[in-house]
């Protein structure tokens, strides 16, 4: 079993992210907090026992300055966390509508697409070099189940997620030889600020929001546990949602029947909200 000496975790300060850092931290990890918000960052690595960094994933030069400081004062990362993510809903426009239903930005996909994706391939063009000279490193990517199926109601989250499952894909792929892992999450509803936001503005606005919480909201530290324990066994996908293995094998069968399924879906979501 795989253990790990220092990570740094994106969004760390809240949610999925604060439980990696806290489930880290008990197995002995020095561990940065890498989130936007910078004092919640710095109040989690005080009971931690690590560091706190004030982010923006979605700006490169501040990730490399994060993990720059994190190899200069914990030592070399060989664990980093993408767990940073934003969702926004679709705006009035629907799915290509630069405006989401409650991002408060000029272009919901520009943000999604720094945040959700970007900000995996700045971290991974910083430590990769670094972890290959060291003789590996491990990367865990929090994606979705949407980035496997699709969330209803977001079009820049699915498609977003998409791409970030793709990265991983890639990252393992290319650099497996070079000795750098990477275990892939891809839970559904996680009871985070994330899906009580969602849930809130498909009360309040009518639109066909979600869907990922039938299958029932699980809690951050269970999603952690889960993928650090895969981490440790070296293994690449983590679904802590059963179903969903289900899901992508009917997705995949027919495609066309998925489609209509989906779109039923989205009826009864539209129904209940109205």
């Amino acid at each position: 079993m795989k253990t790990f000496r220092v990570a740094a975790v994106t969004g760390g300060a809240s949610g999925i992210g604060r439980a990696f850092c806290e489930r880290l931290a008990r197995d002995g990890c020095r561990v940065a907090v890498l989130d936007l918000d910078g004092d919640g960052a710095r109040s989690l690595a005080r009971r931690v026992g690590g560091i706190g960094v004030g982010c923006d994933v979605g700006k490169e030069a501040e990730v490399v300055a994060a993990i720059e400081r994190t190899e200069a004062e914990l030592g070399p990362v060989d664990l980093f966390v993408a767990n940073a993510g934003v969702l926004a809903g679709d705006g009035p426009g629907g799915a290509a509508d630069a405006r989401g239903l409650w991002a408060d930005v000029d272009d919901r996909w520009e943000l999604g697409w720094r945040v959700n994706v970007m900000a995996h391939v700045y971290a991974a063009r910083a430590l990769v070099p670094r972890m290959i000279e060291r003789g590996g490193g491990h990367f865990i990517s929090v994606a979705s189940a949407a980035g496997l199926l699709s969330q209803i109601g977001d079009a820049m989250y699915s498609v977003t997620k998409h791409a970030a499952v793709g990265f991983a894909e890639s990252l393992a792929i290319t650099h497996g030889d070079d000795g750098i892992d990477v275990t892939l999450v891809c839970p559904q509803a996680v009871d985070t600020d994330m899906v009580a936001t969602a849930a809130a503005h498909r009360e309040a606005s009518g639109n066909a929001i979600g869907g990922a919480a039938i299958d029932g909201i699980i809690a951050p530290d269970a999603v952690a546990d889960m993928a650090i324990e895969a981490a440790g066994e070296g293994r690449f996908l983590v679904l802590p949602h059963a179903g969903v293995a289900d899901y992508v094998r009917h997705k995949a069968a027919d495609y066309d029947r998925w489609i209509g399924a989906m779109r039923k879906l989205r009826r009864s979501l539209k129904a209940a909200a109205d």
